[in-house]
């Protein structure tokens, strides 16, 4: 795959410019952007898209920010640099070159790969006047940019597909996986068992991962994205943390799967919030208990016991028991998310679902309001992931609770839908026979 790196010190534009440029594709991931430094801490990657082609765009973190994670920073930058067909050096281009930028130069020489030097911040065509000193770094002319105002990036998209070789693009549907959580529950630490090396960092401080982290892979012959995002709890200690949880919250609505994974030593009210907030956007959960191999044999009984008191509510949900350092369940998890997944894009035709709604009123008495009784005319399924399921009946306002409960349990319980959120919906309809296409097809 064809792959193009952003190098450069903190605070001169990469998360800003790996925005601009992604966001000029269908498959647009944003990163983080704050004034502190360090803010970007693991590579994240995205993909460039133009006519039927791709090609793979990576962003670093800060080279010398005074991180104390800054050593593993730095080894993730390099690991980067080795495997870039083209490394665009960032140099913010009103301050000219600087020490750190030096040191950047030099470290990418030793690597010997190919570089190309953007100018950034050059806001106004005036402040071209200011990048003679970039010629010094020995790449040639720099490449004017400014990705607040957009200058420079349809120009810089261009010379990325000449001076490299973009793979086609494969119009595949992949699996869009959130690895959601609060701080220090083992998230990173999962995504990197799941791809056999220290893709994300991971420390025993809260807050390591500042923003989300796409990887994609695949698994048998199933495609999936996989999305690490920061620790989400009550109270953000810093601008910084809030942005990357409010991100970690938009990872949430645009996946098809949520793994949240729960600390067994660890965990309470926030656990059953975040699965909720999953289950109200639409997407299936799957309960991922982490660091079990923490757990003595002996004691997993009462542990198990004590994870289905405190995560009752959470009992209809699938779960797995993991850990990250012995392996334990991890080949399971793709299998799950690819079941669910397709589960909730299960369809079910329109005769089938008005078979069993004869089979529920009969069941029960039907709520009646003053000598008037609810009727229910016919059901469909107009959409999926969620399932919504459209019951037309004589008046909405007659449905109760503790009806539309029993609606719920039915279709969880005999349509196989209990992993998985689905919608019900109650339309008005005179009393008059179903359309013509509804009769034909119940007969």
């Amino acid at each position: 795959m064809a792959t193009v790196v952003l190098v450069g010190r903190p605070n001169v534009g990469k998360s800003s410019l790996f925005n601009r440029l992604l966001g000029r594709g269908p498959r647009s991931r944003f990163a983080v952007v704050a004034d502190t430094p360090g803010v970007t801490r693991d590579l994240k990657e995205g993909w460039i898209e133009r006519e039927g082609r791709r090609i793979r765009l990576v962003d670093t973190g800060g080279l010398g920010s005074g991180d104390p994670l800054e050593p593993k920073v730095r080894a993730k930058v390099e690991e980067a640099i080795r495997q870039a067909d083209l490394v665009l050096f960032l140099v913010d281009g009103r301050s000219g070159v600087v020490p750190a930028d030096q040191e950047i130069a030099e470290l990418l020489r030793r690597h010997g790969v190919p570089v190309l030097v953007v100018a950034t911040k050059v806001d106004e065509p005036q402040h071209e006047a200011f990048l003679g000193d970039l010629w010094s770094l020995g790449w040639g002319a720099p490449w004017p940019t400014s990705a607040v105002h957009a200058r420079g990036i349809e120009e810089l998209e261009d010379t990325l597909f000449s001076r490299v070789t973009a793979e086609e693009s494969v119009e595949e549907a992949s699996i869009r996986i959130a690895i959601i959580g609060r701080p220090n529950a083992g998230k990173s630490s999962l995504l990197n068992a799941l791809l056999g090396q220290e893709r994300v960092l991971v420390s025993e401080k809260p807050g390591t991962t500042r923003d989300s982290i796409d990887v994609e892979l695949r698994y048998g012959d199933r495609s999936f994205v996989l999305i690490d995002t920061a620790g989400i709890r009550k109270r953000p200690e810093t601008r910084v943390e809030e942005l990357a949880i409010a991100r970690a919250h938009t990872v949430i609505r645009e996946s098809d799967v949520v793994f949240l994974v729960v600390d067994p030593f660890e965990l309470g009210d926030r656990e059953l919030k975040l699965a909720g907030e999953a289950f109200e956007a639409g997407r299936p959960v799957l309960l991922c208990i982490s660091k079990w191999d923490r757990v003595a044999r002996e004691q997993a009984r009462e542990v198990r016991r004590a994870l289905d008191q405190r995560l009752a509510h959470l009992a209809h949900l699938p779960r797995l028991y993991l850990s990250a350092h012995t392996g334990l369940n991890l080949h399971r998890l793709f299998s799950e998310a690819a079941r669910l997944y397709d589960l909730a894009r299960r369809r079910y035709e329109t005769a089938e679902l008005n078979r069993y709604l004869a089979l529920w009123t009969a069941r029960v008495a039907l709520p009646n309001f003053r000598g008037r009784p609810l009727k229910l005319f016919y059901v469909t399924q107009p959409e999926v992931a969620p399932p919504t399921f459209v019951f037309f009946v004589n008046h909405p306002e007659f449905v109760t609770r503790a009806f539309e409960g029993y609606l719920r349990n039915r279709i969880e319980e005999e349509l196989g839908l209990k992993e998985v959120p689905f919608r019900l919906v109650f339309r008005g309809r005179r009393e008059e026979a179903a359309p013509a296409s509804i009769a034909r097809e119940e007969s």
